[in-house]
């Protein structure tokens, strides 16, 4: 089963499970505002969580997506500076497609160690 990811505010989260669908694209901004929600693989959780997520006060959840469940259109896109293409969900996030919502805390420094996924 294909598996992507998404960090999330367990706010945000626990709000779109209880409305039956998650819009948050990232970090402040929304589906409507971006067009897509972003979402990483395995191998680039770490890097996206360093750079877009350092210092925020929210507790974060890492959202476990099995690609086969969603029920909106996922498009793997190329971002310059990766030879990787990061994975685009062009629609709301069904929450039966998310099989964990995993903690995701900064090290003392404030820094995200490898993620706990890859």
């Amino acid at each position: 089963m294909p598996i992507i990811y998404h960090i999330a505010t367990a706010s945000d989260w626990y709000l779109a499970v209880k409305e039956g669908e998650y819009t948050t694209s990232t970090l402040g901004r929304s589906l409507a505002e971006v067009g897509f929600l972003h979402a990483s693989s395995a191998s680039q959780v770490t890097w996206v969580a360093n750079s877009f997520y350092q210092g925020v006060a929210d507790e974060l959840l890492l959202l476990v997506i099995d690609t086969a469940r969603l029920a909106s259109p996922l498009r793997y896109e190329a971002v310059p500076g990766w030879d990787e293409p990061f994975p685009h969900v062009y629609g709301p996030l069904n929450p039966d497609a998310v099989l964990q919502a995993v903690p995701l805390r900064p090290g003392p420094d404030g820094t995200y160690a490898p993620s706990p996924v890859s």
